[in-house]
């Protein structure tokens, strides 16, 4: 029985993976490069250091004068390299797209800045713009199962020599560009580098997951009844009834559970209040909603 559903577990995977393959891949090239024209546009020319392999690679540049491109293509072989080793050849096989695809992308625009300027822009503008174009990138990459590799893989190889999370390895890694980009370009550029970071993060997110047009209500009250009443018969949406215990008396208690459009969020806010000013309620966005009414 465990080895058929292990098998089963398998093809789902291998499934998942085939669908919709080429429109992947189409959306993985596309993500890598937008990647490289935020960082040829916006980040290069104004010494914004936000991490990674490419904000090592600007200081890197800064001081030697080597070509980015290629600082990004040494470090993510040395990189892949120590991935093989320490992380194995599955996970070393799905950043090696990424690692090569990038720095030939950050190549071939390389130059785009001459024909297209924003350094008499606003240095707040040029970082929201970059850290948009930067964050729809790699939200496309995420989004179609790719990386592209750099601090990714780092960020793995701490994360399991350390026994850390990936969000403490990612502050450990990328902080420490971040700060040495501080030391090089002075703090200005390092205010800039922080919104920079801020806005991929949450662009990214929005990118992957898509913007909620839905909330879903986890809601406790003492007039079960009506609530459940006013929720199917004057919202007209369902609801699902969860058995939980209070952690601090252990009484038995339900937990009415409902996802609605977001347009509807103040009525059901309201109508509950109103059956029972001390329900207690917890709202969060709901991105994807499947089946159900």
């Amino acid at each position: 029985m465990g080895t058929s559903i292990t098998q089963d577990t398998k093809n789902i995977l291998a499934s998942i993976y085939q669908h919709g393959k080429v429109k992947r891949y189409m959306q993985f090239v596309f993500g890598c490069l937008l990647v490289a024209l935020a960082f040829n546009l916006f980040f290069s020319p104004n010494d914004i250091v936000a991490g990674g392999v490419s904000g090592l690679s600007i200081i890197l540049n800064y001081y030697f004068g080597i070509e980015p491109s290629i600082i990004i293509l040494i470090s993510n072989a040395l990189l892949l390299l120590l991935s093989y080793f320490v992380l194995g050849k599955e996970v070393t096989k799905a950043n090696l797209l990424g690692s090569i695809l990038f720095p030939i992308f950050v190549n071939l625009t390389q130059h785009i800045s001459t024909y297209i300027s924003f350094q008499q822009s606003e240095m707040l503008l040029i970082a929201v713009f970059g850290g948009l174009l930067q964050g729809l990138g790699a939200g496309l990459i995420f989004k179609a199962g790719f990386s592209t590799g750099g601090t990714d893989i780092l960020n793995m190889i701490v994360s399991k020599k350390f026994k850390m999370s990936m969000g403490n390895s990612m502050l450990c890694t990328d902080g420490l560009i971040v700060l040495a980009g501080f030391f090089v370009f002075g703090f200005n550029k390092l205010m800039y580098a922080l919104i920079v970071l801020y806005i991929i993060s949450v662009f990214t997110d929005r990118v992957i997951l898509g913007i909620s047009d839905s909330k879903a209500f986890y809601i406790i009250t003492k007039d079960e009844k009506n609530v459940k009443d006013f929720v199917l018969n004057k919202m007209h949406h369902g609801v699902t009834v969860f058995e939980a215990y209070g952690g601090y008396e252990s009484e038995k208690q339900n937990v009415l559970m409902c996802v609605i459009p977001t347009k509807d969020y103040y009525l059901l806010k309201e109508g509950i209040h109103r059956i029972d000013k001390q329900a207690f309620f917890v709202v969060t966005d709901a991105y994807q909603v499947f089946g159900g009414e």
